[in-house]
Order: C-alpha cells, then sequence, then structure tokens
C-alpha cells in the first residue's frame, strides 16, 4: 500500500515505559446505528473479556504530543527507529486523515488516538501489558499499544507477512478507538458486568465491527493499494481468528470461548469493509 509520509503534527506518537518487572506490576450517529455495545481493551489475540471488564475506561483525550514527559525524542525520531515503526506512523496519519472528516461530516467531536511503541513490556491506562499480548487498544489513555516484534512473529509463526497485513492490524486497533470515542465503549462494560455468561458473545461482534472499519478505510484509499494487499489483508484475518489460532495451538475449536471470530468471519468483516468504498455505515450490522 502506498501511504504517504506522515506529518509530525498529524499523529500522537511515544514510547511506552515502565515495562520493567514484567508481569508482576504494577451523541450523533458516525455510522454506528442504534448501537449498544462496545469492546473495551480489544487485543488482537483472543483475550477472554472477563480479563478486561475491570479495566478503567478513560474520557479524556491523551495530552502526551509526541513522547512521554521529560523525553526529548521527537516524533520523527520515534517513528524513524526501524521499517514497522515508520509504517506503523504513516498508517496512523493515513487513518487520522480518513476518519476526521466522517466525525465532522456527523457533528460528532474526534480525538485522535496516541500511537505507543514498547518492548517487551509496558504499562498502559489499562495496566500491565506485554508483547505476549499482541497489539492492543486502551480505551482509558485512547493508546493504540504495539511492540514492532509481533510483526516478525505475525509473518514467521503465521504466514501473514507484509505491508498491508501490518496496516490490517493498526487499522483493526484503530477501529476499537472509533468504537470508544462514539461513546459507547462504556455500554459494553456494564452489559459483560450483567450478563457475563455472553460476554465473550458481545466482544466478538465487536472485534468483527472492528475489522470491518479497518476494511472501510482502506476501501476508502482504494486508490493507494497495490496488488496482493486485499490478499495479505485477508491472510491475515485467517491467521487470527479463533478458530485457527486454537487448532494452532493443538486445542480443541470451543465455540464458546471465541473472542473475536472465526476465520472465515474476520475475513468476510474486512472484505464486507473493503468493498464498500469507504461508507462506515455498512459495519453497523455486527451490532446493531
Amino acid at each position: 500500500m502506498r501511504l504517504n509520509p506522515f506529518n509530525t503534527g498529524d499523529i500522537k506518537v511515544r514510547r511506552g515505559g515502565g515495562g520493567g518487572g514484567f508481569p508482576g506490576g504494577g451523541g450523533g450517529k458516525v455510522g454506528c446505528g442504534t448501537l449498544v455495545i462496545a469492546l473495551i481493551g480489544a487485543l488482537v489475540f483472543g483475550i477472554d473479556p472477563t480479563q478486561t471488564i475491570g479495566m478503567l475506561e478513560g474520557s479524556g483525550s491523551p495530552t502526551t504530543q509526541s513522547a512521554p514527559a521529560g523525553s526529548s525524542e521527537s516524533a520523527a525520531e520515534i517513528c524513524d527507529d526501524n521499517q514497522y515503526a515508520m509504517e506503523g506512523c504513516n498508517a496512523l496519519a493515513s487513518l487520522n486523515r480518513t476518519w476526521q472528516p466522517i466525525f465532522q461530516r456527523a457533528g460528532v467531536q474526534f480525538t485522535q488516538p496516541t500511537l505507543v511503541y514498547y518492548q517487551g513490556g509496558t504499562r498502559s491506562g489499562c495496566g500491565s501489558a506485554s508483547s505476549a499480548m499482541g497489539p492492543f487498544y486502551c480505551p482509558a489513555d485512547q493508546g493504540i499499544y504495539i511492540d514492532v516484534s509481533f510483526f516478525d512473529q505475525m509473518a514467521r509463526q503465521m504466514g501473514a507477512g507484509g505491508d498491508f497485513a501490518r496496516y490490517y492490524v493498526m487499522a483493526h486497533e484503530y477501529g476499537h478507538h472509533i468504537q470508544t470515542i462514539t461513546g459507547v465503549s462504556g455500554m459494553i462494560r456494564n452489559a459483560q458486568m450483567q450478563d457475563r455468561a455472553n460476554a465473550n458473545q458481545y466482544q466478538v461482534r465487536l472485534e468483527l465491527m472492528a475489522d470491518c472499519y479497518a476494511g472501510v478505510w482502506a476501501g476508502a484509499n482504494r486508490n493507494l493499494l497495490e496488488p496482493g494487499d486485499m490478499e495479505e489483508g485477508l491472510r491475515a484475518a485467517s491467521a487470527i481468528g479463533d478458530d485457527t489460532l486454537m487448532r494452532n495451538a493443538g486445542r480443541r475449536v470451543d465455540a464458546e470461548s471465541f473472542t473475536h471470530g472465526t476465520s472465515q468471519q474476520r475475513m468476510q468483516a474486512l472484505r464486507l469493509g473493503m468493498q464498500s468504498g469507504g461508507d462506515d455505515t455498512v459495519c453497523d450490522r455486527y451490532v446493531s
């Protein structure tokens, strides 16, 4: 995908810190129809939603523009660390440029998420995190957290390499940001607490919606897609389906334990968004 270089004024990016010692420490319509549920602490891998119920949800937007307090690093320096970091910053800028006008047209306030790069472990507004969790979104600080070593793992162990596969992961987590700033993320927390037996089902629907949102971003920027991009994205979506992950781990496929949807469902959601031409309302079906 031929993304334009980011502008340092267009993104919020910083380094994660405080990871040492892990795991011990520490109104309007924007294509959401009549949303009644949303995801809290969504992860690329299947984490049981009962583990995320206790995460604190924040309503404010991040105040860090480029790096944590006391750091002399600029956004450009952080993004220039390696190829994956630069790709993530370019994707973040593109995602911001795609989604902000949608909110503006709907008359809804838009806030950008912060991209946080960390290594090994870090502390987020949702608590401690490790690279074993995979990329995730924290609604408490509106941060997208990524240990870029995950992308090597995704390519080597899952057969899901390629730049668009990595962009898909970024766009999926960004989709959770959209779900949060539409004002519905608190509803899933309440729904899961009140109906723990169906907590996984709530999460699956929101994960699929985030996959669809990732496709909407790609569909809105179809002119930047290159041959093979769609295949890379679908291959990545298939690789992280709950049923595929369970089989690859030698586990029995248990639909009751699904948290993100099957490979087929995830590919279908991504494809739906990509074919929408940038129309985010097609994703409403997952939560309406």
